[in-house]
């Protein structure tokens, strides 16, 4: 199995998580976030597989910042940003965001979903790529669980009830 970006002129013609809004995103968006450098969509597949015709997973990876107005108020921004080493307190700190990451209905309970996310904290972490101080994601609800579980927290308890919660 490999790990490849999708170019702008790649398509997937088949993908099926369970899930229409994540199909959907690999199926036809994917294509236009790439062009307006919105996100770059990376997928998992066997390495002969040129046309993209058995994608095991995929992940969208974009830009992204943690900020004093991602938390409930200034003095949880301050214990969380105390929290590491840094002689400089800021305002807002460097981030990648996953934008979206799902696992075809037939890899379901491989393991694949968490080691997707460990090959993400390498690829951040392998000589600093770009200043990425943090790794965050918008969890729809249901998988709040398998990030809590892949070492992610939640920001603030304000979202708590909303579809998707920063984490």
């Amino acid at each position: 199995m490999i790990v490849v970006k999708l170019e702008e002129q790649d398509s997937v013609k088949s993908f099926d998580c369970g899930d229409d809004d994540l199909n959907d995103f690999i199926l036809h968006e994917s294509p236009l976030y790439r062009k307006e450098k919105l996100a770059v969509t990376y997928v998992l597949k066997e390495a002969d597989d040129l046309a993209n015709e058995h994608i095991k997973a995929f992940f969208s990876l974009s830009n992204d910042r943690i900020s004093i107005s991602d938390f409930d108020s200034k003095t949880k921004y301050n214990r969380f940003s105390r929290r590491f080493n840094n002689h400089k307190r800021l305002k807002s700190y460097p981030a990648a965001k996953i934008g979206r990451l799902a696992v075809h209905a037939s890899a379901k309970g491989m393991n694949i979903g968490s080691t997707l996310l460990n090959f993400i904290k390498r690829y951040f972490t392998a000589d600093n790529k770009t200043g990425c101080r943090f790794i965050t994601v918008d969890a729809y609800a249901a998988a709040i669980p398998f990030y809590l579980r892949n070492g992610f927290v939640p920001l603030n308890e304000e979202d708590a009830d909303e579809p998707t919660r920063l984490l």
